[in-house]
């Protein structure tokens, strides 16, 4: 079974930082990402989602329309057992405060942090093998 990790960014660069950065396991097939551009769209992916693959989302707070604070408790409504990080450019207490009230899982600034990232991800891949 191929899993999912979906991306949720307004930023168009942000796709191609994210395969440069895992392009070994995107390779190898550990897993696949996917990107929506916004909250909307990430909505209709979960929707279009079978939910056996979807594993994890990262999602952006600052985005134009829904902003990725609003999108975290319809994720954590449609889909309670996907993890969603968070990912802002401003990482101070309130910011962090709401999104973990709202059901984040973690919440990382920018710049990423990628050694910090693959980590989560690792242990989020071992979470799902032990359950199997």
């Amino acid at each position: 079974m191929s899993v999912l990790i979906l991306v949720v960014d307004d930023e168009t660069d942000v796709a191609d930082l994210f395969r440069q950065q895992f392009r070994r396991e995107l390779r190898s097939g550990r897993f696949v990402l996917d990107f929506a551009q916004s909250a909307d769209a990430a909505m209709a992916r979960m929707a279009a989602s079978d939910g056996t693959s979807l594993i994890l989302m990262l999602s952006d707070i600052n985005m134009p329309g829904m902003t990725g604070l609003d999108l975290l408790p319809k994720v954590k409504a449609l889909r309670p057992d996907v993890p969603v990080i968070m990912i802002t450019a401003y990482g101070d207490a309130e910011t962090r405060r709401r999104a973990i009230e709202g059901g984040a899982s973690g919440l990382l600034t920018k710049p990423i942090d990628f050694a910090e990232l693959r980590q989560r991800i690792d242990q989020r891949l071992a979470d799902i093998d032990r359950a199997a």
